[in-house]
């Protein structure tokens, strides 16, 4: 975990530095005060209680789909309940997993181990040796945090092999060579990670030999964000490759060949590369003119991999997009590749299947009306299988299971309700932004709905890092929000991947003000439209949406009654020196560089925010155990606000990760507390 230096001091011109000493005893006791204000005033009441066994009875039910990847010849899950908090690894077969109650076999029971061990686990998945699959790196985090310990799994006898590799608490990079070799990047002592806390030296490890050993094979530069390795192990394509994130949205991928030797894949640094047997795919981030023509940014391009590091640049486009389009997801199949293409922010599915020149080209689905659907191989090595699932606001999610070529997939799995759908209605609308750019945004409402100004109103945003919010069940939503005679927005900003990288790219690092001025413009609709009014419309967000909630509040307090900002990025002056900042210099810029700081500070909430403003009440959430963002913003924006007098409330989960909780039981609390403190707000 990232620790800010001990010994900052309080100054003049921030006082709240003494809270960047993230686990100090007075610090602690800070956050323990708080804590216990906020439960007094919004977690104390039978009706919070209520709301939070309700919730958790979702995260809890049995009758959730157990979604599974195949390793070797069975599925497995990792699985939490009421009686299993931390989770068990599990496994069943194909015609076990078909059925309504899969006979399940436990791999690694992960309360049991916590147990034994007094650690308290959190699940961050395993990487097993291909093809034989017996030997696993399963990577275990002490409450949820980023870094984690790695440690050898025999699959056959479902125990740690003693003796086996074994890595320490580190935000490592780990992936097999052999059975009886690694590449390993991990922290290796003073020098061996990047300022953005990730590792910067990538070796070989053999088994049997101290760490201390293992031979170097790439040595990044100290400013890169990370750097790791890994062999594919596909039978007749085995291919080494080095990846050098030099940024977020930039690195460099080698070949490296059984002398040691690297030969880069010459496509640009922020072009994502993805080898597949005898396939390159190729995505854009930027148009791209190579051999004579030029490709959009947000393409997929294929080209043969043997020729193309040959100097070939025959190139196959398989997806363009359009001003509503964008790709948002593909998947290989042995024969085939799943394109998911988002139109409006609505997927529909395509099936290329390779040859030479064209590929040829045929629909698996569209999605129904709003809603999300997505297929994804099984298992490329072997089989065209693939699971395909279709979810929407108010539709649960159901699983599919087909074969390409095969007719249609079968449905095998059906998520329960948790709310009755049947009173409420899915739209879609657009609100025109300060620049006059189209903005999308789904609302989900009483079918009786009343225009007249007084719903309580739930907008959730997030607009960064290319991600899209797209239609997806939620029974806490539901729940908590719609079951109370709530409306539920979703906003689709820009800094967001629903029209790709141009839809990203139009709110990073100066342009950032583009994604608020969006959020801002939905908001305003729903006022214009009568469906809300300020007093009963509250936002909601979290890391970089707890950003973009930061700046709803200094920027646009007068459209709201009420915020929650979950484990944010507030303070982006001192952002880069704050846990993993670092690493989002490429989203957001260097406030240590003048002329980047004159543009950030516009965005940065812990600055501008001032006296004398008309903030709405609003409620900070975050973990002790984020290691990524850090707990150290909120407690400074909330300790900041708090001394200007503001209504301001704070809750820092000891443990949890940037998620906020390390099990279901704390994710139902966190929710609750959010809904409730917006609930009792804009009612």
């Amino acid at each position: 975990m990232t620790h800010a230096a001990d010994h900052i001091t309080p100054t003049a011109q921030d006082p709240n530095l003494w809270l960047e000493n993230i686990d100090g005893s007075k610090q602690l006791d800070w956050v323990r005060q708080q804590n216990a204000q906020t439960v007094k005033g919004y977690a104390d009441s039978a009706e919070f209680k209520q709301l939070d066994a309700r919730l958790l009875e979702v995260l809890d039910s049995n009758e959730r789909i157990p979604m599974v990847s195949k390793i070797g010849d069975h599925y497995y899950n990792l699985w939490r309940d009421k009686d299993h908090p931390k989770g068990v690894w599990r496994r069943t077969t194909l015609d076990e997993y078909r059925k309504d109650k899969p006979a399940w076999e436990t791999v690694i029971d992960l309360d049991a181990l916590a147990a034994a061990e007094k650690e308290n686990w959190v699940w961050h998945g395993a990487d097993c040796f291909k093809p034989d699959y017996q030997r696993c790196l399963v990577s275990l985090s002490r409450g949820g945090a980023d870094a984690d310990v790695v440690r050898e799994f025999d699959l056959t006898d479902k125990q740690f092999v003693k003796g086996g590799f074994e890595l320490p608490e580190a935000k490592s990079r780990v992936s097999w060579m052999d059975n009886d070799h690694l590449y390993v990047a991990t922290d290796f002592g003073p020098g061996s990670m990047t300022k953005s806390s990730y590792p910067r030296i990538v070796k070989a490890w053999q088994r049997g030999t101290p760490l201390s050993s293992a031979t170097t094979v790439y040595d990044a530069k100290d400013d890169d964000m990370s750097v790791s390795a890994g062999r594919d192990n596909t039978p007749g394509f085995v291919r080494d490759f080095v990846v050098r994130q030099i940024a977020f949205y930039e690195s460099e991928t080698y070949l490296r060949g059984k002398d040691g030797k690297l030969t880069k894949i010459d496509v640009p640094n922020d072009a994502n590369t993805d080898v597949h047997r005898e396939w390159l795919l190729i995505e854009p981030r930027n148009d791209w003119t190579v051999g004579g023509k030029t490709y959009k940014s947000g393409s997929l391009i294929a080209a043969k991999f043997d020729d193309y590091m040959a100097g070939k640049r025959e190139l196959t486009v398989l997806f363009e997009p359009t001003d509503s389009t964008a790709l948002d997801a593909y998947s290989w199949t042995r024969h085939h590749l799943i394109l998911n293409v988002m139109d409006n922010v609505v997927n529909r599915l395509e099936v290329l299947t390779p040859g030479d020149g064209a590929w040829k080209r045929e629909p698996l689905g569209g999605a129904p009306a709003l809603s999300t659907i997505a297929a994804g191989g099984v298992d490329d090595d072997t089989s065209d299988d693939y699971f395909l699932t279709v979810t929407g606001f108010l539709q649960p999610t159901t699983l599919y299971y087909g074969s390409l070529g095969q007719g249609e997939a079968q449905a095998i799995k059906h998520s329960p309700s948790f709310f009755d759908a049947s009173k409420y209605e899915v739209s879609q609308h657009f609100a025109v932004s300060k620049d006059g750019t189209r903005v999308p945004y789904f609302e989900i409402a009483p079918k009786n709905l009343k225009a007249d100004g007084s719903n309580p109103t739930l907008q959730y945003g997030y607009g960064g890092f290319e991600l899209s919010m797209q239609p997806a069940y939620s029974g806490s939503v539901g729940r908590a929000w719609l079951e109370k005679g709530g409306v539920y927005v979703i906003a689709n900003i820009r800094g967001g991947g629903e029209y790709g990288p141009r839809w990203h790219k139009a709110a990073l690092k100066a342009n950032r003000p583009r994604a608020y001025e969006d959020f801002a413009a939905v908001s305003q609709d729903l006022i214009q439209r009568k469906i809300t009014s300020p007093a009963h419309l509250g936002a909601m967000g979290g890391s970089n949406g707890g950003l973009l909630m930061g700046n709803m509040l200094t920027q646009y307090p007068q459209f709201y009654g009420a915020i929650v900002s979950q484990v944010a990025l507030l303070d982006m002056q001192r952002y880069t020196h704050l846990s993993a900042g670092a690493s989002w210099i490429a989203e957001y810029g260097d406030p240590d560089k003048p002329q980047e700081w004159a543009w950030i500070k516009t965005f940065s909430p812990y600055y501008n925010a001032k006296a004398g403003q008309k903030y709405p009440p609003v409620l900070f959430t975050t973990s002790t155990r984020d290691d990524r963002v850090g707990p150290v913003h909120a407690r400074k924006m909330a300790a900041k606000l708090e001394s200007l007098g503001y209504n301001t409330s704070f809750y820092e989960n000891i443990e949890g990760g940037h998620g906020a909780a390390a099990d279901n039981k704390q994710a139902a609390f966190m929710n609750a507390l959010g809904y409730t403190y917006l609930w009792d707000h804009v009612k």
